[in-house]
């Protein structure tokens, strides 16, 4: 049996898979491009079956120590079927990246998740401070994105730039993991 995918190879093969694809949208022969497109969800639409004929068939506690798994969350989000909901993933995104927030002297409270938007506030030292404002609002970005990429926008109350959109997705809004 070979190796598990880390999560390294797992990201190159994403950004290789997105490479390939959007060369393909360049293509001049439209019908190639039709073709393609599907060819890439009849695939998408196999694996999501197999995925959940999988899932079904194990109990809830198991689900949810795979979905922790970077890979294994990544394709559960890309299908539609990771177990936790938008909003606990986002609570979980800041969980993590609070450690990091608290040691610029800051700290994240969730205000709403609503409509594919997030509400945020950034307390502590760095309120006010534009660069470290700046820095924690691209960590806490980072972090939703990483773990709830579905979602489109996140408000970051008190800072200049209230419901700036999360930069374009990839084609398929493949993860980052």
């Amino acid at each position: 049996m070979t190796n598990p995918l880390d999560t390294r190879e797992f990201q190159a093969r994403l950004q290789r898979l997105e490479a390939l694809l959007q060369e393909a949208e360049r293509w001049q022969d439209s019908a190639a491009q039709t073709s393609l497109r599907e060819i890439v969800q009849a695939v998408l639409d196999l694996h999501r079956a197999g995925l959940e004929r999988l899932l079904d068939r194990l109990d809830t506690a198991v689900v949810e120590t795979c979905a922790g798994d970077d890979v294994v969350a990544g394709m559960l989000l890309l299908h539609g079927l990771h177990p936790l909901d938008v909003e606990a993933r986002v609570r979980q995104a800041l969980a993590d990246v609070r450690p990091a927030l608290r040691g610029h002297g800051g700290d994240v409270e969730l205000l709403e998740v609503r409509d594919g938007a997030v509400r945020l506030r950034l307390e502590g030292n760095c309120h006010g401070c534009p660069s470290s404002a700046a820095t924690m609002r691209q960590m806490v970005e980072e972090a939703i994105v990483g773990k709830a990429p579905e979602v489109l926008a996140i408000e970051v109350e008190g800072m200049v730039e209230e419901g700036t959109p999360i930069n374009e997705r990839p084609l398929l809004a493949l993860p980052m993991v």
